[in-house]
């Protein structure tokens, strides 16, 4: 989830001691009033604007500036909207201001998402300030209503935000993403929130926008998960972000699989860490996406079964590198199917209860190094060597 480069008014000092006001009236030749009032004035107007916003009340909305905002964010279910101004910039009949955002959507979100915007303000005559634009800062992702109205559709344990998407469009992940949610409970159990919210921009572009990142990243990835869409990434508000381009080519198994992987992350965040490889998480987000689908190993994982059956069994596991979006598609495809193929033998040899608490006793280690070492030792009574030559016949009886 860098400010945009400003010119910032000064104060300089004559040899008579006189200063020049450059920017009023955010200075103040005796100190910092003029612009802590002005700062002042603008958190009212902000907060004002938020109390109208949860309060539906668009014409108070509308006496703070642009209502642009109000009308794309009408149909999200919000719990919490507030703004704190972090900086103040420029002066006269206008001026821009750095806002922290946070926001909760009501019975979704466990605390607050926050994420950084820049407000263009104006000024009336009689020295009143008003929005004119609220946008995302430099390098801050997008929020989905940046792109347009928003429109929602609440399932059993889903709720669907898309922006150009129809309300029956919509219809499908959220029943999609209702088969997840209970699916991950399942195998993963039922410590997480069992619910999950679905991002669907309109193109590839606007999945890039709300991640900010390259398109190009994202092209042929059908979706991925994100702690905040183009948030801080610290808060625990997950969001499936879907590339409905890419989706739309996937049959309806392939569709399935897909937001039950995603619901996966969203389940096991809390013990994801970055003691967590990604071959595991991953590997066990496939492993419970495939679940019950009767796909057979070289189905799922045609790469790996090409490689293997050239005589090129992985020596071995894959290394977080290979999970790279913008590597070579059958290097990527590859390592999600080696790590599907060590989660699936761990359930097949260890049973999927060892499966579980492997994967958390990996993620609640205090640090990377050690952390699958221990678990291996701990939960599954073997050493790294020993599993990887495990796993490499593995993938290699399944696959050949």
């Amino acid at each position: 989830m860098a400010d945009r480069r400003r010119t910032r008014g000064v104060w300089r000092t004559v040899a008579a001691g006189l200063c020049l006001l450059l920017v009023p009236p955010l200075s103040g030749c005796g100190g910092r009033s003029a612009a802590d009032s002005a700062r002042a004035q603008v958190q009212r107007v902000l907060d004002t604007r938020s109390a109208a916003l949860l309060g539906h009340d668009e014409t108070a909305y509308g006496a703070t500036g642009i209502r642009t905002e109000y009308a794309r964010l009408r149909a999200l279910p919000l719990a919490s909207w507030t703004y704190r101004v972090t900086g103040l910039h420029g002066g006269g009949p206008g001026a821009t201001a750095d806002a922290e955002l946070r926001y909760r959507i009501a019975g979704y979100d466990r605390a607050p998402v926050s994420v950084r915007r820049t407000l263009s303000l104006g000024r009336t005559a009689d020295g009143r300030w008003y929005v004119t634009a609220d946008r995302p800062a430099r390098k801050a992702g997008q929020q989905l209503w940046d792109q347009g109205p928003v429109t929602a559709v609440k399932g059993a344990h889903s709720l669907v935000l898309g922006s150009g998407e129809s309300t029956g469009g919509l219809r499908l992940y959220a029943r999609l993403a209702d088969r997840a949610v209970p699916a991950v409970s399942r195998a993963w159990g039922t410590d997480w929130t069992r619910r999950v919210v679905v991002l669907v921009p309109r193109t590839l572009q606007g999945m890039a926008g709300l991640l900010a990142s390259p398109a190009a990243n994202y092209r042929g990835i059908a979706a991925v998960t994100t702690g905040e869409a183009g948030g801080s990434g610290t808060a625990p508000a997950d969001r499936v972000v879907v590339n409905p381009e890419a989706y739309a080519v996937l049959g309806a198994v392939g569709k399935q699989v897909v937001l039950t992987h995603e619901t996966t992350h969203v389940a096991t965040r809390a013990h994801t860490t970055t003691a967590t490889p990604l071959w595991l998480s991953e590997g066990y987000a496939d492993w419970i996406g495939y679940l019950g689908t009767g796909r057979t190993p070289s189905e799922v994982a045609p790469e790996l079964a090409r490689a293997v059956q050239d005589g090129r069994v992985p020596s071995a596991l894959p290394a977080d590198g290979d999970f790279r979006f913008d590597s070579d598609p059958a290097r990527l495809a590859q390592a999600y199917e080696g790590g599907w193929l060590a989660c699936r033998m761990i359930a097949d040899h260890w049973g999927t209860a060892r499966l579980g608490a492997f994967y958390r006793a990996v993620g609640d280690h205090a640090k990377r190094a050690g952390a699958v070492e221990e678990a291996m030792t701990k939960v599954l009574g073997t050493t790294p060597t020993a599993f990887t030559a495990r796993w490499r016949e593995y993938v290699r009886a399944q696959l050949r």
